[in-house]
């Protein structure tokens, strides 16, 4: 009974429990075929805005690996605490947040990693591609969307999944 309260608790919350998607489609490598080789250099790893960036295909999670932009990393528990350097966008872990120096766009997240964002493909996956900041939609091309420290990005293409309008950053 528990249970079912708090679903519709959640539901009613636009929390929707989202099962992430099955291949390796649905988990990308932090380092993509045509990743764009840029600066690597010596800095903290915990440095720098963030942003949230949650993506979905076929109303699955795909998951935004460690590892982009970090050359050599040394991974714990699957989250990146040491590297021999990093680019100016770079995960630490598999949750979803970016990090970065400076103005950025998603463009610059996608070609670091090494992956294809457009109007009408996200990944592998092909279709219609939609974008949301802060729980709002945004029109036009995804890769013209500034990050700004601290905002919540979501991007999906095949199946709608509510956008979540905030995220918890951890200090």
């Amino acid at each position: 009974m528990r249970v079912a309260a708090f679903c519709a608790f959640a539901a009613g919350l636009g929390l929707v429990p989202t099962p992430v998607g099955q291949g390796p489609r649905y988990r990308p490598a932090p380092d993509g075929p045509a990743r764009q080789r840029t600066q690597c250099t010596r800095a903290p790893l915990r440095a720098g805005a963030r942003v949230h960036l949650e993506l979905f295909a076929n109303r699955r999670v795909v998951v935004v690996p460690a590892g982009i932009g970090v050359e050599r990393p040394r991974l714990r528990l699957g989250r990146v605490v040491a590297a021999s350097c990093r680019t100016r966008l770079w995960t630490l872990d598999p949750s979803g947040v970016v990090r970065y120096e400076g103005a950025a766009t998603l463009a610059d997240v996608f070609a670091t990693w090494g992956r294809v964002l457009g109007p009408r493909r996200l990944l592998t996956f092909h279709g219609r591609v939609r974008a949301w900041v802060n729980g709002r939609p945004r029109t036009g091309d995804p890769r013209r969307l500034r990050l700004r420290d601290r905002d919540e990005v979501v991007l999906e293409v095949g199946g709608l999944v509510p956008p979540h309008r905030s995220f918890r950053f951890p200090p």
